[in-house]
Parts: C-alpha cells; sequence; structure tokens
C-alpha cells in the first residue's frame, strides 16, 4: 500500500448520529473534487451500500470476504453511481465475523493486512463502522491513521464523545500507536434549537481546533437520498446539506495538507 493512502475511520458507538450518511456525503464530495475514493462498508446493515445504490442481490463477494482473508480489495471492489467513487459492500455475513475469528491470533489486524497487501489507487479509503464498539470496528481503527467522529447536536453528546475518545486511546495503547483525531464533525444541527446551539459552544470549549468549522444542518433532502441509492450530493446537490458536505471535504482536505507539512 502506498503511503499516499489515508485511511480514515468514521466511528461513534452511538447509532443514528449520521455516521452512514457523513461515510457516503464525505466520500462524494471528496470524489467531487477530485479524489480517488473507496468505502468500506463494516455494518451488517449496509447502510453506505444501500445508500450508494448497490443492490442486495448484487452484492456476490463483500467486506466480509475481504476481512476472512478469501478475497482481495480487488476482487471485492464495486464501482458506484459517483465517478471516483468504489465500495465493498457489506452483507449480513459481517454479523458472523466476531465469533468465526475470535479465537485468531490477528483478529484485530484482518482488515489492515487486507489494505496493506496491494498498491490501492485511492488517495483516500474511507472505513464505515457499525455502531458499537466490538471486532469489526477494532479493525477499522487498528487499519486507518485517522478516526472522523460525526457527534449529534444533542444532550447527551458531550458524555458519549468521552467514552469514544477513552476508546481511541486504548487503541492507540494497544493496537494502533499511530492512530489519531482527524476530527469531530457535528451533525443535525438545528439553529433554531437553543440547546444544539450550547452542545456546539460545548464542544468546541472541551475539544477546539478538533472540531470542525462545518456544522451538517438538520436536512430533509440529505434523510431522503438514501431511500432514492443516492448521495445528497447526487441528490440535490444545492441543499443546505450537500453544500455543508463539499465544505467538511474541503476541510478534511485542508487538515491533510497540513499535517503533510508539518
Amino acid at each position: 500500500m502506498n503511503h499516499s493512502n489515508r485511511i480514515i475511520t468514521i466511528a461513534n458507538q452511538k447509532g443514528g448520529v449520521g455516521k452512514t450518511t457523513t461515510a457516503i456525503n464525505l466520500a462524494t464530495a471528496l470524489a467531487a473534487i477530485g479524489e480517488h475514493v473507496l468505502i468500506v462498508d463494516l455494518d451488517p446493515q449496509g447502510n453506505a451500500s444501500t445508500g450508494l445504490g448497490i443492490d442486495r442481490r448484487d452484492r456476490a463477494v463483500s467486506s466480509y470476504d475481504l476481512l476472512m482473508g478469501t478475497h482481495t480489495v480487488e476482487q471485492t471492489v464495486m464501482p458506484t453511481a459517483v465517478p471516483n467513487l468504489s465500495i465493498i459492500p457489506s452483507t449480513m455475513d459481517l454479523l458472523g465475523f466476531e465469533m468465526e475469528i475470535s479465537q485468531e491470533a490477528d483478529r484485530v489486524f484482518r482488515l489492515k493486512r487486507a489494505l496493506h497487501q496491494e498498491l490501492l489507487p485511492y488517495s483516500y479509503v474511507i472505513l464505515d463502522c457499525p455502531p458499537s464498539f466490538n471486532l469489526l470496528t477494532m479493525n477499522a481503527m487498528a487499519a486507518a491513521q485517522s478516526v472522523l467522529v460525526p457527534l449529534q447536536c444533542e444532550f447527551f453528546a458531550l458524555e458519549g464523545l468521552s467514552q469514544l475518545l477513552e476508546t481511541v486511546n486504548q487503541v492507540r495503547e494497544t493496537v494502533n500507536p499511530g492512530l489519531d483525531i482527524q476530527g469531530i464533525v457535528l451533525t443535525m444541527f438545528d439553529s433554531r434549537n437553543n440547546l444544539a446551539q450550547q452542545v456546539v459552544n460545548d464542544v468546541r470549549t472541551y475539544l477546539g481546533d478538533k472540531v470542525y468549522h462545518t456544522l451538517i444542518p438538520r436536512n430533509v433532502r440529505v434523510s431522503e437520498a438514501p431511500s432514492y441509492g443516492k448521495p445528497a450530493l447526487l441528490y440535490d446537490l444545492k441543499c443546505a446539506g450537500s453544500q455543508a458536505y463539499l465544505q467538511l471535504a474541503s476541510e478534511v482536505i485542508q487538515r491533510e495538507r497540513r499535517r503533510k507539512a508539518a
């Protein structure tokens, strides 16, 4: 694997925070500005795959086969309707992954090994995790260089966040010393809601520069898009949600440039 690949895990052990929506739309936005992007769908529910229009019947091979070592990235990857964006889809087979390999010594490094086995033609590899901290999420964190955390603007946001940061620290100490936080993205922001603004202020006070400037608004068009098998940027480029994800993509790229320069 060449070192110009940047592997980013999108993780939050809490469901419903906009994790998959962020994975799909950030990947699409990066592809739209000319990056070659791969999404690896590690969630047995397969929402990222469905949201990018990959029919369940067409998933002959999946991220499960990649993790089990029977297929390579090249053999499992599928094109999407978005130019420059490919996906390794997920299937329900992933539900059995943990039990099948729980006794294996390399069980945490399956994904890392698969992604490092060949030279990949992608500048960004985005890993979409299940909404829990299990062996799939561990594999993603062991394989990635950084974690991007979507955080919903709601009352218990900070509580869940400190738990996640603790998890990242544990991964750093045990399996992946190079793992860093790419950033925290605040999702489902509603400007009319005083609590949402308070959450934004609290998270920024607590984490400073780690929080992206971009706020992802609550947006009907963004929520509708997956049912059409499209990312929001293809479904309605002009809507506030799509514009926010384009802005987020440029922030992610700026951070990567600064990191390389440093």
